[in-house]
């Protein structure tokens, strides 16, 4: 099996309405959608989200990437049989900038190929995505099998009455898990979780993030007013560029500490493990760099006593939420699930099916070959901003 070659499309989804967080705030979402075409036609779909205040890189940047790595050279040739296929997907890389010294500019790139490429081979073994995880000898400690995902709801900013509505319905709908976004300029994030504790009941788990919102000097002033309402996490409290300071503040906080904008690479995973800086990592597929790293960043996690979740980037349509479902159904002990937001959040989800999650937060694991989805034409017609095909075979 070969791969003929890799379409690759800039498009911009709409979102159904605007998100804003501690550090960012839109209405519509800039993201890579990749298609690999196999010499007998099979096509793979894989997507990526460039964040400049995450990864680094910018659309443009992205697709600068991809033209710079040699795909010819990586990718070309004879795709053996999947064990073997998936062992040397592992070894693929994008071009990486030499004063990258974190490995993670072109992130989004890289989980937008890989993830095609995995798509389009699995289909031709007629394997779902979730059989990979058991392909990897480094998963041996983290698989499991689930026939359904569990997924944990989320608060950004919001009126105090639309947040009263969404905490009634996430507690009439049954979640088990809620994060919440804190730090946002104007918000009195006490009277914050004081509402929603009182109107999700004391049955649901509430983490926090505060996206990088907060510094080591001001953290312990900042949480311990919060932590009365049963926070059970906070992500990413302070900037990338102090996280070294939280070795020192991680003891006294009392609340662990989940590093998210600074956990974007193997090269961020083992400089936390080796300073002590956090307690869990948010393993998102397009900032990790697809599916694979993201698996040995949980089993890397896991091998060093640390927690993880799967989390997700606002405006990822049904390619990563089917990617991350995948993800989720095969990998245990994930503290919180994030993800398959489509009929919520995108305007434009790119699938014909529908992935967002139902009752409680369930949804059941997707058992279709490759990523279970059928793209939508229409849909990705909709929103294409540029397209370029590269040929691999």
């Amino acid at each position: 099996m070969r791969i003929a070659d890799l379409t690759v499309f800039s498009v911009r989804i709409p979102f159904k309405k605007k998100i804003t967080h501690a550090s960012h705030s839109r209405t519509d979402t800039d993201s890579l959608v990749v298609r690999c075409r196999l010499m007998d036609g099979t096509e793979g779909w894989g997507e990526g989200l460039p964040r400049p205040y995450v990864t680094g890189e910018n659309l443009d940047q992205a697709r600068d990437v991809i033209r710079a790595t040699d795909l010819v050279g990586q990718l070309g040739g004879d795709w053996p049989e999947l064990p073997a296929s998936v062992e040397r997907l592992s070894r693929f890389d994008v071009h990486r900038k030499a004063d990258d010294d974190r490995g993670c500019f072109g992130n989004s790139a890289r989980c937008a190929i890989e993830l095609s490429v995995l798509d389009a081979l699995c289909r031709v073994h007629q394997q779902p995505l979730s059989s990979i995880t058991a392909l990897l000898p480094m998963t041996a400690a983290i698989r499991t099998q689930v026939d359904r995902v569990r997924y944990s709801g989320a608060f950004t900013a919001m009126t105090p009455w639309k947040q009263i509505s969404r905490a009634l319905l996430m507690r009439a709908f049954g979640f088990h898990q809620a994060k919440v976004k804190v730090g946002v300029p104007g918000v009195d994030d006490i009277a914050l979780l004081k509402r929603l504790r009182s109107w999700l009941g004391n049955a649901v788990d509430i983490r926090i993030d505060a996206n990088e919102a907060w510094s080591c000097t001001n953290l312990r002033e900042k949480l311990e007013p919060l932590q009365p309402f049963g926070i059970t996490a906070v992500e990413q409290p302070v900037p990338h560029a102090d996280i070294d300071g939280l070795a020192a503040l991680r003891a006294q906080l009392g609340v662990p500490i989940m590093f998210d904008e600074s956990l974007c690479s193997e090269i961020d995973a083992r400089r936390a493990i080796e300073r002590g800086t956090c307690d869990l990592f948010n393993i998102r597929l397009s900032k990790c760099g697809g599916v694979l790293p993201s698996l040995k960043l949980a089993a890397l996690a896991h091998q060093n006593a640390l927690g993880y979740q799967l989390g997700c980037q606002v405006g990822e349509t049904g390619i990563l939420s089917a990617a991350g479902r995948a993800f989720a159904a095969t990998v245990k002990d994930i503290r919180y699930v994030e993800g398959s937001y489509d009929r919520f959040l995108v305007a434009e989800r790119l699938t014909k099916e529908d992935l967002t999650f139902g009752w409680g937060g369930y949804a059941p694991t997707l058992t279709g070959p490759g990523l279970g989805i059928t793209m939508d034409p229409d849909s990705l017609q909709r929103v294409i901003l540029k397209e370029e095909t590269i040929r691999i075979g």
